[in-house]
């Protein structure tokens, strides 16, 4: 074989090995679909992840008494929840992750201080459990429901990616109106000693009373729209959605 044949022979072999390995890519993108990232780096993120940070020093703060700081921060966990909620609508910051670890960081600072107060007496000890057995019951839901959701391969590393989002979660109506009982409950929870002191010393008996008629009542009702909450999860067809990747 001359030059020019040797040339064009390699030139052939060059192109069909190109072509042969776009046909393998391919067909390998058929086999394992290509992974969708999201940006997960948002300000109602952030926001988000220090209300998970804060939970554990509320709940230190509960323990040691020091009911000013915890309910500061127990308020600012309450504000940036709303706001984080309300930048993510107004400005299209929408997330997978961000429907995923938000209520989670509900639930993590309801657990806290659920187990905190109910150890201080200061709530029941049925709603305490009401409301945590609960939240662990959705919490191994979740864990099953990644790993189903979840595209191959399903490996460790993929599972701990959030940015691979796989499956969106929407709060039922009665789990919203429930989040913001127990917090309104939570919080009474808090300042109850400090402030029936505060009523007794100003205003008398009477209003004390009025006060801790105001407790009970409010008591039975977030037991009542706990465990209410919790059942329309498992009856519930667009609280959990797969997403087809």
């Amino acid at each position: 074989m001359n030059k020019k044949q040797i040339q064009e022979k390699s030139k052939e072999l060059k192109e069909k090995t190109i072509q042969k390995s776009n046909d393998l890519k391919q067909n390998i993108k058929k086999i394992i679909p290509p992974e969708i990232h999201e940006n997960i780096y948002t300000i109602p993120n952030m926001l988000t992840l220090t209300r998970l940070l804060s939970a554990p020093v509320v709940g230190y703060m509960i323990l040691h008494g020091q009911v000013a700081i915890a309910l500061a921060l127990f308020t600012y966990s309450c504000i940036t929840d709303f706001l984080d909620g309300f930048i993510a609508r107004h400005w299209n910051l929408r997330s997978v992750v961000g429907s995923i670890i938000d209520p989670l960081a509900d639930k993590m600072l309801m657990m806290i201080c659920t187990v905190c107060l109910a150890l201080t007496s200061e709530i029941p000890l049925y709603l305490g459990m009401l409301i945590i057995g609960r939240d662990v019951g959705l919490g191994l839901s979740a864990v099953v429901i990644r790993y189903l959701s979840l595209p191959p391969p399903k490996t460790f590393w993929r599972y701990w990616d959030f940015s691979i989002p796989s499956v969106e979660v929407h709060p039922t109506m009665i789990s919203k109106v429930n989040t913001a009982l127990q917090m309104l409950y939570l919080g009474s929870m808090m300042i109850k000693p400090v402030f029936l002191m505060y009523l007794s010393e100003r205003f008398g008996p009477e209003t004390t009373t009025m006060f801790l008629t105001y407790i009970q009542y409010l008591e039975w009702t977030v037991a009542t729209t706990t465990l209410w909450s919790g059942l329309s999860y498992l009856f519930s067809r667009n609280a959990v959605k797969f997403l087809k990747q």
